[in-house]
């Protein structure tokens, strides 16, 4: 069956930003205590820090990485974290029915994410707390010196600030399980009011309001309007959260999910450009998607430790085990991010290590890349650049929901200073390979750079700290570049990352 693409040098949809491919870290389960931080591993450092977890973080080259919740955020105390080990308090975590330790706060969290080459996104709670912990929070990370709570910073050993640029107000605000939910108003008051108080500490920091915690609350999407009602002037982005299940098995369906967050970003896109008309201003406001990823086979598991009678320590939950199905469908989320790069600046998949993860490690063991992560890696390393408008000409199938999805998901980006275009390709048919015919208009002296295939004969193929090579890329074949054509076949079921050498 053929599929024709047609993209053009100068048809650009967005510069991307970087961000786009962040990563969340939340005090939750083992992605802290036992995946980031294991003091007496083998591989840890002077501070605790797993080396080995470390290198995987930096091949995935997150930009930016957002700590520390999530839920947990919403009954955190940041001070509980600052200062000499033996004197930080243990608390109870509300949000995970778990101890909290606090050996890891914002200076430890800040030590690592210099090690990882990558910069900090702060949530402030907003949940039992107020803008009264949120502006001395960022006068502890952010302020020079000479003031009670910076003064306090350089005491505890860091004499410089951070200069963390983004900050989360609160999270998933609309959410009955979050600690101090709010309704629409109450919260877009409140983020207006901390908005402006922690502008007037820094105007040029960027600030993000909680949108719906998913596109299938209640108030969705009046939440959003409401929100930005109030604080549309004060923010730079309102955060939105989607994960994706296939609890039914239904494989076609599931690749399809990528579809529903494309009409969900379109949608929020659509509140966007109202609020922004009613209020008559300049000022835009983009999408920063800080949580997203895979979750459903763990949700079992989970319940039964989160629904226990004590209060474990780094308890082993929302651990789930990817097969080659989800990287098909990571591969066709980030493939949605790119195309809409021109709402969503930001987006952090949910989690980093342990927790939904891409990274996993054994207490005191080995770590190991999961199926998601070589989709990850691929859009990490070769996506950044001039997002391309890519039309697709080929066949399609239904769904329960969907009436046309295209069988071969596509998304391109233009490196100019590499002299390189990118094609991220999905082949969701479950039988048929594709015989792809890829116009590459307004590009000289094409050549085939690079081709990696991730395919695999079992769909429920996984990798384990026994066989963790058992899912990984292999380079592609089939695929030829002549005459300003990318030609070839992709097979049923398999992701593509393809680079083309242009002038």
């Amino acid at each position: 069956m053929k599929t024709r693409v047609t993209l053009h040098r100068d048809f650009v949809i967005s510069e991307i930003d970087d961000r786009l491919y962040g990563a969340f870290l939340e005090h939750m389960g083992r992605a802290i205590y036992g995946g980031i931080f294991e003091p007496g591993h083998p591989q840890a450092d002077e501070q605790g820090f797993r080396r080995d977890v470390l290198a995987l973080v930096r091949e995935l080259a997150p930009p930016v990485v957002r700590y520390p919740g999530g839920n947990f955020v919403s009954s955190y105390n940041w001070e509980d974290g600052i200062g000499p080990w033996e004197v930080r308090p243990v608390r109870l975590d509300l949000a995970w029915h778990s101890r909290e330790s606090n050996q890891v706060g914002i200076h430890e969290f800040a030590d690592w994410c210099e090690q990882a080459g990558t910069e900090m996104m702060l949530a402030v709670n907003l949940g039992s707390r107020d803008l009264d912990a949120a502006r001395n929070f960022i006068e502890y990370v952010n302020h020079p010196g000479g003031s009670a709570w910076s003064d306090e910073r350089i005491r505890n050993g860091r004499r410089d600030p951070w200069n963390v640029r983004l900050w989360c107000l609160g999270n998933e605000m609309d959410g009955p399980w979050q600690i101090g939910r709010k309704s629409a108003d109450e919260y877009g008051h409140l983020a207006h009011e901390t908005g402006k108080a922690l502008r007037a500490f820094d105007r040029n920091i960027e600030l993000v309001a909680c949108g719906s915690s998913n596109p299938d609350m209640a108030s969705y999407p009046q939440w959003e309007a409401t929100v930005l009602d109030h604080c549309y002037e004060t923010v730079d982005y309102i955060s939105l959260h989607m994960y994706f299940t296939n609890h039914e098995d239904r494989l076609g369906d599931y690749l399809a999910l990528a579809e529903k967050l494309d009409r969900y970003i379109v949608s929020i896109g659509g509140v966007i450009d109202y609020m922004r008309a009613k209020k008559r201003t300049r000022h835009q406001v983009h999408i920063c998607f800080d949580e997203w990823n895979v979750w459903y086979h763990s949700v079992e598991q989970d319940r039964r430790i989160l629904q226990g009678s004590d209060w474990p320590f780094a308890p082993p939950i929302l651990e789930d085990v990817y097969n080659v199905e989800d990287a098909l469908l990571i591969g066709c989320v980030l493939n949605t991010f790119i195309r809409r790069s021109d709402r969503v600046r930001i987006a952090c998949i949910a989690q980093l290590v342990n927790v939904i993860a891409p990274i996993m490690t054994e207490t005191g063991g080995s770590v190991w890349r999961q199926t998601l992560f070589y989709p990850l890696l691929f859009a990490s390393r070769h996506g950044r650049g001039r997002a391309l408008d890519v039309r697709v000409d080929g066949p399609v199938y239904q769904t329960r929901e969907l009436e046309e999805v295209p069988c071969l998901d596509v998304a391109a980006v233009h490196d100019e200073a590499g002299e390189r275009v990118t094609l991220f390709i999905v082949n969701r048919d479950p039988q048929q390979a594709l015989e792809l015919d890829v116009a590459l208009e307004g590009f000289d002296h094409a050549t085939l750079r690079e081709h990696q295939c991730l395919i695999h004969p079992h769909m429920k193929a996984v990798n384990t700290a026994c066989t963790p090579d058992h899912v990984k890329p292999q380079p592609g074949e089939g695929l030829r570049v002549e005459e300003g054509r990318l030609r070839g076949q992709v097979a049923p079921l398999s992701y593509h990352m393809v680079g083309v050498r242009v002038g």
